[in-house]
């Protein structure tokens, strides 16, 4: 039998390096906020004739628009994310595309303001955390009959930060080399992440709590790292199938579900070695009184 438990520390300092890398690419890329976030105009474009995106992106410079966004749906449409337009500024830029490329069918277009930006910015940070606060209820509730339900809440909690944080973390990283933006369906993605988070984790915790039952005299160690390997081969094939099915998305689906699969990907990699190795660690660190192990020596004195 693995000894997971044994190695706890390390897997959290795992843990704390990816999400360092992270909270350093935050600190220094940022997020790029999406239309829904930011005030700006969105312009999506069918051609009649085929347009290649590189030289959608060449027409769009020459058209004092460089630091446009321009994205591909599965239709073939254009997805052209820029500055906020005017009136003016809209018919130039559609007359410049029609001289360059030829005829087209405009197929949407969307000016957002800031404030209608900040207000949806909002609205998705209290849904999340709404999310987290009742989760931590639920999972302390469903493991009232076990000494300190708290604890299995507030692991489950962890657990999701460490996966929001390690999305956040990524997509800073995909927003800097490739210009991927903050919209709403990375705000969906990051809720999807959290379901399937928790779900994994309560089930590692169901797990320790029927051998925990089960044990004649429990030491609370072992139990753990038994129940570890008990669901471990049942995670990673939940995981595993589930991959497959968001990359296929990714490869398939195109623009419109882009930000949702590339954080879904991130997040139920992250929710894996999370339920495994983040939350059933905590349990344990915090059973054992653990805590000070977790800060560098000089900072243990």
């Amino acid at each position: 039998m693995p000894d997971i438990i044994g190695k706890r520390f390390r897997f959290l300092a795992i843990s704390g390096l990816v999400i360092l890398a992270g909270i350093i690419s935050l600190g220094v890329f940022g997020l790029k906020a999406g239309i829904e976030f930011s005030s700006g105009s969105q312009l999506t474009l069918r051609f009649e004739q085929a347009v290649e995106t590189g030289q959608m992106r060449q027409e769009l410079g020459a058209l004092d628009h460089d630091n446009a966004i321009v994205q591909t749906t599965g239709e073939g449409d254009f997805l052209i994310r820029t500055f906020e337009l005017s009136a003016n500024e809209k018919v130039a830029l559609e007359e410049g595309l029609e001289t360059a490329f030829g005829p087209f069918t405009e197929r949407g277009f969307e000016n957002i303001d800031p404030v209608i930006a900040r207000q949806t910015a909002r609205t998705a940070a209290i849904a999340v955390a709404v999310a987290a606060v009742g989760i931590l209820l639920y999972v302390t509730w469903a493991f009232r009959r076990m000494p300190k339900p708290f604890r299995y809440g507030t692991g489950a909690i962890i657990a999701l930060l460490h996966d929001a944080l390690v999305a956040l973390g990524v997509f800073s990283i995909l927003g800097a080399i490739f210009g991927w933006e903050v919209n709403l369906m990375f705000i969906i993605g990051i809720l999807a992440v959290i379901g399937y988070s928790v779900n994994n984790t309560v089930v590692v915790f169901d797990r320790i709590r029927e051998n925990l039952i089960r044990a004649h005299r429990p030491v609370f160690t072992e139990v753990v790292n038994t129940s570890l390997a008990q669901t471990l081969l049942r995670s990673v094939n939940t995981s595993l199938t589930t991959v497959i099915v968001i990359l296929a998305l990714m490869l398939f689906v195109g623009a419109q579900i882009q930000n949702f699969a590339a954080v879904m990907l991130t997040g139920i990699i992250a929710g894996t070695y999370s339920s495994l190795f983040v939350a059933p660690s905590i349990l344990v660190i915090w059973e054992r009184g653990e805590w000070r192990r977790l800060l560098p020596e000089r900072l243990q004195d």
